[in-house]
């Protein structure tokens, strides 16, 4: 898949401007910190999460800073937000993990503390992994607590939202889970005929979320949907 133009990298990277990333240790996050790392458009790369990952040791990754945070906690880390142009907020879990209510922490709480201290500490372009069938008014919890957040961010006032609402993620993961499995074999067939109606790998988000940084703003929130996802990740506009 096409990158951004190298011009406009080149001109984005001579601004010296720093990112931060909430979620890095998930499939989504994990593969935007090596799409960011290969890029190296940012002068530097805060990762921010409960613990450190040794995977980004050595000087491949000499870019990156590895912060551990509380996240019940994260307002007394809130200096790790501070300064940074730029932020991506990958975090999530799964109600069947968590159950109902770790879920509501998680993916409400967790991210709209990481939103507040994002704008508290001059975030000008925030970006969000929701998901397909975000609705703050729907009657599935999935879908109504992504909504939730999108609209709270927005309500932030952040100079620009970009809000990522993927279909079905596909990514090798450590741990199964057991719905994505299910759905994967039942869409199989469209996946295969029809590649961006239904879902999108991990990596080609990581690419749309990058390439995002690099496009002029349209709008002050902008939703990208899954098919837009495709485009953007080629480098192309995300008019559907």
């Amino acid at each position: 898949m096409a990158e951004a133009a190298p011009g406009k990298e080149e001109e984005f990277r001579s601004t010296n401007q720093t990112a931060f990333v909430v979620g890095h240790t998930g499939g989504t996050g994990s593969a935007l910190v090596e799409e960011l790392v290969n890029r190296n458009i940012f002068q530097r790369v805060v990762l921010i999460g409960r613990r450190k990952l040794d995977k980004y040791e050595g000087e491949t990754y000499n870019m990156l800073d590895q912060k551990i945070v509380d996240f019940e906690q994260l307002e007394d880390s809130a200096d790790e937000f501070k300064g940074h142009s730029v932020g991506f907020a990958c975090l999530g879990t799964t109600r069947a993990k968590v159950g109902k209510e770790g879920f509501k922490r998680v993916d409400h709480d967790y991210m709209m503390k990481v939103a507040e201290l994002a704008k508290a500490g001059g975030c000008r372009h925030f970006s969000i992994v929701s998901s397909t069938g975000a609705d703050k008014n729907s009657s599935l919890l999935y879908n109504r607590v992504k909504g939730e957040v999108e609209a709270e961010c927005a309500d932030l006032g952040f100079q620009r939202l970009s809000i990522f609402r993927p279909g079905l993620l596909l990514a090798e993961r450590e741990e199964r889970r057991v719905s994505e499995g299910f759905f994967r074999k039942l869409l199989a067939p469209i996946i295969y005929f029809k590649p961006t109606l239904l879902s999108v790998p991990v990596e080609t988000v990581a690419k749309a979320m990058v390439n995002t940084v690099l496009e002029p703003c349209q709008e002050p929130v902008e939703i990208i949907d899954n098919k837009s996802i495709h485009r953007l990740a080629q480098g192309k506009n995300s008019g559907k």
